[in-house]
């Protein structure tokens, strides 16, 4: 805790880049990803659900990934409380970009409320990336009101455009959402134990896809986290166990009655 107090009073006093380059990145990344908002309309109104519901999905909830998993998941025919968990706990990682962007952003009790409905993988990225709280700040508001205001207008847009694309499956819109959550998390899967969970996580929810309910597969991959970690504590408690191997002996001892090397 008293690292990261540091860290955080470090990027407060250092000297940062321009603002102009920190909007210009956050805004890069809000349009970037505000765009496929459009995709979450279609493919939400194409499972059945109406232009208000498909909008307050995206006003209130404001994560794609859980937004996707849920219209996802009643598209395949599952149920509201099986779809609503698997976005729930797909969302649950946003809890945890909230612990650390609360030390680097250091906000008033007043605005959290607000700032916690903007807390998602993008803003939580730029802010991390900026050298000083003021840019973090910035970054963080900038890419959160493009990405914000950008998203919920192309999602209003696709919904209202879904009776004209007709099938979304035949346009392959509802493969959108999941590209665009794996395009922003594969970089960040840079340990092994990252990408083992990555790789156990996708082996665990293709391969019981056909043969549970729709929105179970997504929730029994989430085990795959506990698991790979489960297996790398074991690997490390014998590796940590282990006897160190012995020098190997100096050839060139003298003999103590000869006084010649062995």
């Amino acid at each position: 805790m008293a690292e990261q107090r540091a860290l955080a009073d470090i990027r407060a006093e250092d000297p940062g880049k321009a603002d102009s380059a920190v909007v210009r990145d956050a805004l890069g990344v809000g349009v970037a990803v505000g765009l496929s908002g459009f995709a979450f309309g279609v493919t939400s109104a194409g499972s059945g659900l109406s232009v208000p519901q498909t909008c307050a999905l995206s006003l209130l909830v404001f994560t794609g990934a859980s937004q996707f998993a849920l219209v996802g998941a009643l598209a395949a025919g599952g149920g509201p409380v099986t779809a609503a968990a698997g976005a729930f706990f797909l969302g649950v990682r946003n809890a945890f970009y909230g612990l650390r962007l609360s030390q680097l952003l250091a906000l008033g009790r007043a605005m959290r409320p607000f700032a916690a409905q903007w807390v998602i993988d993008e803003t939580t990225a730029v802010s991390l990336a900026q050298p000083t709280r003021r840019a973090a700040r910035l970054g963080f508001l900038v890419t959160g009101a493009s990405l914000y205001v950008l998203w919920n207008l192309t999602t209003l847009l696709g919904a209202l455009g879904a009776e004209a694309i007709g099938d979304t499956d035949a346009w392959g819109l509802d493969a959108a959402g999941p590209a665009v959550f794996l395009a922003l998390l594969a970089p960040m899967l840079k340990s092994v134990t990252e990408r083992a969970v990555a790789g156990l996580a996708v082996v665990l929810g293709l391969g019981l896809l056909p043969v549970l309910p729709a929105g179970v597969p997504v929730l029994v991959a989430a085990f795959a986290a506990p698991l790979a970690l489960f297996v790398e504590g074991r690997r490390g408690g014998r590796t940590r166990g282990a006897p160190r191997p012995q020098p190997a002996p100096d050839r060139t001892t003298p003999d103590r009655t000869t006084g010649e090397a062995r």
